[in-house]
């Protein structure tokens, strides 16, 4: 059962018979006032309201009504923390959480009318942080989000990587040069019929490489694993998931791409390595 959601003219709201009216947006003491929170959830009117409440507390929001594009906007804009609704239309909220989790560790809020220990036992082992039954309190749901945030704040940054000339932020999705030379990424040239949809000239060495969000996806995977073979098979699984029954052709076009934009000899990579038959690396 869903929650009904609030007038959307009340701030302070609630979601529910639980909720109760509070004075007004209590002060996040403590965390950063941009802190980007992402939320994935089908309902039009819950989706506003959370919207309201969220953003009238200083918080930059995005949305996803659906489980593919929440993937493919956290890998473009990673969030703080996500809050989820595991009834979505193209994929069942574990699955979501379970495919942002192979790259990602940022706190994860399930916001969901299932009330089985079942539900809540598979969701928090898909890496989940927390669960919360709709109906819910929106003061409650709140706290719980500052508690994950200071837990995460908690946890340290990701330390960049350095690849060839070209430092990986994998916290704020950049890639720029070691020397700070980088210029602005090129718009695509649409007289150019070799890779029309690629806004980086791979060839010009001052020129910032664009990743897509499968090959930063990609990336993240050899990352969290220096040194260690990935086999093909769970690369696959984890970029294309609940597909993974997807070619290997797919993986390796992704593989060449991000080669061509990071190795400085893309025919004779030093990081991301190729082991015939069996996988990739990335090599320090």
């Amino acid at each position: 059962m869903r929650s009904t959601p609030p007038d959307p003219g009340d701030q302070a709201g609630r979601l529910g018979p639980a909720g109760g009216q509070a004075a007004g947006p209590p002060a996040r003491a403590g965390l950063p006032q941009s802190s980007r929170i992402l939320i994935v959830e089908d309902e039009p009117a819950l989706l506003r309201a959370l919207q309201i409440n969220l953003r009238a507390r200083g918080y930059d929001v995005a949305t996803a009504r659906a489980g593919r594009k929440a993937l493919t906007e956290a890998v473009r804009r990673p969030p703080d923390a996500i809050l989820l609704d595991l009834g979505l239309p193209d994929l069942d909220g574990t699955e979501v959480i379970r495919e942002f989790r192979s790259w990602s560790a940022a706190p994860v809020i399930v916001l969901s009318g299932r009330a089985s220990s079942s539900d809540k036992i598979g969701a928090l082992d898909a890496g989940a942080d927390d669960y919360v039954t709709k109906p819910f309190n929106m003061e409650e749901l709140l706290a719980r989000l500052r508690a994950a945030l200071r837990r995460d704040e908690g946890a340290g940054p990701i330390a960049p990587v350095i690849l060839g000339r070209w430092m990986i932020d994998r916290a704020a999705g950049t890639v720029t040069r070691r020397d700070d030379q980088a210029g602005p990424a090129a718009p695509a040239d649409p007289a150019d019929p070799a890779d029309p949809a690629d806004p980086a000239d791979p060839a010009d060495p001052l020129q910032t490489p664009h990743l897509t969000p499968t090959e930063w996806r990609l990336l993240e995977v050899l990352l969290q694993h220096p040194g260690q073979l990935v086999s093909a098979s769970r690369l696959v699984a984890k970029l294309w998931r609940p597909q993974p029954e997807r070619s290997t052709h797919y993986l390796r076009f992704h593989m060449a791409s991000l080669r061509r934009k990071l190795e400085d000899d893309p025919a004779r990579p030093r990081h991301l390595l190729t082991e015939p038959g069996m996988g990739y690396r990335y090599q320090p």
